[in-house]
């Protein structure tokens, strides 16, 4: 396990850096203009290009192109939404998506306007719904982009961190503890499986919200 783990890491420094932060930018861009988030998570993109990073200008260079992205792609999805949003909603792709999240993501932007835009970049699913969303009921681009700017600045410095420090963190580990490969996975794990429980219990509790909406309407 630490000789695979070494060697992914190699593999990601040896990348071209600029190509890396490239390719990172092109998909976070790509995760909120379109579905491609749901598919792939932006958040699992930042992260592996992350680990890569091996000095402060690789570091910055990182998360400029994630926040330059996430605004690019987050102001494309704004600009489908309000031009072809309830067509993208009624077509073959967003029935299959489901009518009950772009519901959610209806009730939530309803309830809570900019600080939904800002909570959204932090959340699956509604992080690539709540653009086309927002450009379909109307919100003005101005207020969009001032909650998702500060959010996406703040995401990227946490996953490049993240990413970064993890990687760095091992390299130290290694050097000094045997089967240290197995103790970073199983820490990921953990960390994964958390994660995954802050977020199925936040959706249970917006269904219901909107599930007590609909019984009183």
């Amino acid at each position: 396990m630490t000789e695979l783990l070494d060697t992914i890491i190699a593999a990601l420094r040896d990348l071209d850096p600029a190509i890396r932060t490239l390719i990172a930018g092109i998909g976070i861009l790509l995760e909120t203009s379109v579905f491609v988030g749901l598919i792939v998570p932006g958040d699992t993109i930042a992260l592996v290009a992350a680990l890569g990073v091996s000095n402060p200008s690789e570091y910055a260079w990182l998360v400029a192109a994630l926040v330059l992205g996430a605004l690019a792609g987050e102001s494309i999805g704004f600009a489908l939404g309000r031009w072809v949003g309830p067509r993208l909603r009624t077509s073959r792709l967003g029935q299959r998506l489901g009518e009950n999240k772009w519901r959610l993501a209806d009730h939530y932007l309803g309830e809570r306007g900019g600080v939904a835009v800002f909570l959204s970049r932090f959340l699956p699913v509604l992080h690539s719904l709540i653009p086309l969303t927002a450009g379909m009921t109307g919100m003005r681009y101005r207020t969009f982009i001032a909650w998702t700017a500060p959010a996406s600045l703040l995401w990227s410095l946490i996953v490049v961190s993240l990413g970064s420090g993890a990687a760095a963190g091992y390299e130290q580990l290694a050097g000094r503890v045997k089967g240290a490969g197995y103790i970073f996975v199983g820490a990921a794990v953990l960390v994964i499986i958390a994660l995954w429980a802050i977020k199925r219990a936040f959706f249970s509790r917006e269904r219901k919200h909107l599930e007590l909406d609909d019984e009183a309407a």
